[in-house]
């Protein structure tokens, strides 16, 4: 299925990003700022530039919602880890507070974060993340967003691109592995025995 070309709204409002590296923007005023305007998804990059996402598509929302059901079926009986959906944020050790559209955390380490810290963005990482790509996501962003997550103790990655039916698959200190039209993608070692089958979103 090919990508739908943007409308000129959407292209107006596809990503805005604002520079607050000078002005300064708190932990608390951040996540204010996400309290208030619910309807937007909003991350931080480790450069202090705020960046606003308009909602994604009911196709891309219906997606995202079948990787995160699978996920979290599989994390429910395996028992050692919790999953998430992208309404949870991460303050990753670079300062940057990010929000995969899917993740997974070694349950370990969520016992770790204190009671307070847990309903804000915790400063740690997910062990699994994914990013689902939309229409209004271009490849060389998420790619970032994904080496990123390498970089700041993320142990696997999926970039998911549904309408060239590709996967991006990433681990620490390695070449991403691209997959064309899979059928199924495995969490091993990381999830052991999760298995994907991706034609469902497809």
């Amino acid at each position: 299925m090919a990508r739908m070309p943007l409308t000129e709204e959407q292209v107006a409002f596809r990503r805005l990003v604002l520079n607050f590296e000078k002005v300064g923007l708190t932990p608390e005023q951040f996540l204010r700022l996400c309290r208030d305007n619910r309807d937007l998804r909003m991350e931080l990059t480790a450069r202090k530039e705020l960046v606003i996402m308009a909602p994604a598509g009911l196709k891309s929302g219906w997606r995202n919602t079948k990787i995160v059901q699978r996920l979290a079926d599989w994390a429910e009986k395996n028992g050692a880890g919790i999953a998430l959906g992208n309404d949870g944020g991460y303050t990753l050790p670079n300062g940057a507070v990010r929000a995969p559209d899917a993740s997974w955390m070694a349950l370990e380490r969520w016992q770790a974060i204190d009671d307070e810290e847990i309903e804000r963005f915790p400063h740690t990482y997910p062990d699994f993340a994914v990013e689902l790509m939309s229409p209004s996501d271009t490849l060389a962003e998420l790619q970032e967003k994904m080496t990123e997550y390498m970089a700041n103790g993320v142990q696997l990655g999926w970039l998911i691109d549904p309408y060239e039916k590709r996967v991006y698959i990433y681990r620490p200190d390695e070449p991403f592995e691209t997959l064309d039209n899979p059928t199924t993608i495995n969490g091993d070692p990381v999830l052991p025995g999760f298995v994907f089958n991706i034609t469902e979103i497809w």
